[in-house]
């Protein structure tokens, strides 16, 4: 991009579409609606008219904050972003049944954008993928359907997204960006354009295979991070020694990580790892510790079912037609997000020894899980009603609830499995 054309396309006139309002797009589209104007698009017609209303069902935005958002307006008519000269796109970037990099949302993000794609215009990707793919997946998209080329008619970035769900500390301004440009000039323009709401600020990374690189490695080392501690509680269970105790001597030496033992799920730890050992496999390399970290967390549901299982036979209690409640289903604490949730694999593997399983959350939209899973969860679980209870996710109403509240879930012979030590270790029967 030329310095003429640079200085025309000014960060004051750019006018901004944000394509996908999930967890990621709509803080994004919200903060940045405070001081310019905003598009929001999604396909979802439920979720923009729910937007519409003042309504986030995902719980990151408050009412107030949609509210203050005085230039962002929601449509999911892909005419209504066509004068719009800078894209980010925000959609999801799963993973297939076989593990494989599933990008179909992030081609028909780029198509859309690509009719209506005019020259001088920025498209910024924030959707998590492996490094080449924003240039070799997705530019080409771009040029196809918009009969322009790239880096001469319209221009590219990436700035991996960090968003927490659930977390109303580490917010979208106070989080530290990393951003990227397909040339000098427009990464210049990019690391401005989101310094005007980051007030962390930013990271500009010399290329955008640098910044793609970042984003998939943050995640793939709190993975294997949490795939040791996940290993060593399988020694220590077997030892029979609590590895939270265990932990907390650890934890006294100052350079010792404070990781725990659990499930590994949600929309970036359990899925980012596949993304770049795709793109190692790829290009000839066959990667072993990425991928052992991911099978042994991969594998955790089915341990835990088996415990428990051990458990109630040890309790003298008939594991065929037992009832068990499993409270919380969400991939993490005191947030609706049921993206990836390894919750699941306890409760299908619990179904898989005739188990009549029940499941507890509140913070989950039921239609959602029938639709994501073919469970209706619960509304309220009924008293002295189980012989197990599985504490899979660690909600503030739970800790709230405290040993009697729980007990009294559970018939006279019951054991509680705490996988998220909500409760001091003398007060469960079993912990992870």
């Amino acid at each position: 991009m030329s310095e003429v054309k640079l200085h025309s396309f000014s960060i004051k006139s750019s006018k901004l579409a944000v394509i996908g309002l999930g967890y990621v797009g709509l803080p994004l589209a919200v903060e940045f609606g405070k001081h310019r104007p905003v598009v929001g698009f999604d396909i979802n017609t439920k979720r923009i008219e729910s937007l519409r209303l003042g309504q986030d069902a995902t719980l990151e935005v408050s009412d107030d904050e949609l509210a203050s958002a005085k230039e962002l307006r929601f449509t999911c008519l892909p005419s209504e972003i066509a004068d719009c000269n800078v894209y980010i796109v925000t959609v999801p970037t799963p993973i297939d049944a076989q593990k494989r990099p599933d990008l179909t949302p992030l081609i028909k993000a780029s198509e859309t954008i690509g009719e209506v794609l005019k020259k001088g215009d920025i498209v910024v990707y924030e959707s998590t993928v492996y490094p080449g793919a924003t240039e070799e997946e997705c530019v080409p998209i771009l040029e196809r359907v918009s009969g322009l080329r790239f880096n001469e008619d319209f221009y590219a970035g990436y700035s991996p997204e960090r968003i927490n769900p659930g977390d109303k500390t580490h917010r979208l301004p106070n989080i530290t960006k990393v951003t990227s440009g397909s040339t000098p000039e427009v990464a210049d323009f990019i690391d401005l354009f989101y310094g005007t709401i980051i007030k962390a600020g930013t990271h500009k990374a010399p290329s955008i295979r640098v910044a793609e690189a970042a984003k998939v490695i943050e995640n793939t080392q709190r993975d294997l991070n949490i795939a040791l501690i996940n290993e060593l509680a399988l020694i220590f269970n077997k030892i029979g020694i609590d590895t939270e105790a265990v932990l907390q001597a650890a934890g006294t030496k100052w350079n010792f990580l404070p990781f725990r033992p659990g499930l590994v799920g949600g929309h970036c730890i359990g899925v980012d790892p596949y993304y770049l050992t795709h793109k190692a496999e790829a290009v000839g390399y066959h990667p072993q510790i990425i991928l052992a970290g991911r099978r042994l967390n991969d594998g955790m549901g089915a341990y835990v079912a088996g415990q428990l299982v051990k458990a109630l036979l040890r309790n003298r209690i008939q594991v065929q037609d037992a009832n068990v409640l499993v409270m919380g289903m969400v991939f993490k604490e005191n947030c609706p997000d049921l993206r990836n949730t390894r919750v699941i694999d306890v409760v299908t593997e619990l179904k898989e020894y005739d188990i009549n399983v029940d499941v507890f959350d509140p913070w989950i939209d039921p239609e959602e899980a029938q639709h994501e899973f073919g469970i209706t969860p619960v509304s309220e679980p009924q008293p002295n009603s189980y012989d197990g209870i599985v504490l899979a996710v660690a909600h503030e109403e739970f800790k709230a609830m405290g040993e009697a509240a729980l007990r009294n879930l559970g018939r006279k012979e019951h054991v509680i499995y705490d996988l998220k030590y909500v409760l001091p270790a003398d007060q469960s029967d079993l912990r992870l």
